[in-house]
């Protein structure tokens, strides 16, 4: 139970940061777009938010840790949304940005997401991926081979 509560408040302070406030900040004129434009943003909004909470419970239940960093899983999480992309809780916090952008129509926050796109690849590329191979060996390996980064991978039959 303890993890649930610390995976909770991780992501409440974090993305609560990254994906809420800064977008906020970063729109100036809070001007709501309605019409498709809302029901979009939502539609993006309930993604986001719906698949983070699958990822950071399938983290503490399959992994037995939370998505903080100082308490990252012990084992290799490869069920549930992970067994299609290898990185769906950061499409999650890039879903929830892209959202902020389409309700306020935000250039900014728009931009914002690219940036965040771009730090998350470059981060994968030369931090997270090298230290889960070291910390998974081959069972990682093999994970990168079947699942692909951030697009789902056409499976043979």
């Amino acid at each position: 139970m303890m993890l649930y509560l610390k995976s909770a408040i991780f992501a409440v302070i974090s993305q609560g940061v990254f994906a809420v406030l800064v977008p906020l900040l970063l729109a100036g004129d809070r001007s709501v777009w309605a019409g498709p434009a809302a029901a979009a943003a939502g539609l993006l909004f309930a993604l986001g938010v719906a698949v983070y909470a699958r990822c950071a419970w399938d983290f503490v239940r399959f992994g037995r840790g939370t998505p903080a960093p100082m308490d990252a899983p012990r084992q290799l999480v490869t069920r549930g949304l992970y067994r299609y992309v290898r990185n769906p809780m950061y499409l999650a916090v890039l879903a929830i940005i892209a959202g902020w952008a389409v309700l306020f129509g935000s250039v900014a926050v728009a931009i914002y997401g690219v940036a965040i796109f771009a730090f998350l690849s470059l981060s994968l590329r030369f931090y997270e991926e090298p230290r889960l191979a070291r910390q998974f060996g081959d069972e990682y390996a093999e994970y990168c081979e079947r699942v692909g980064r951030w697009l789902p991978r056409r499976r043979n039959p």
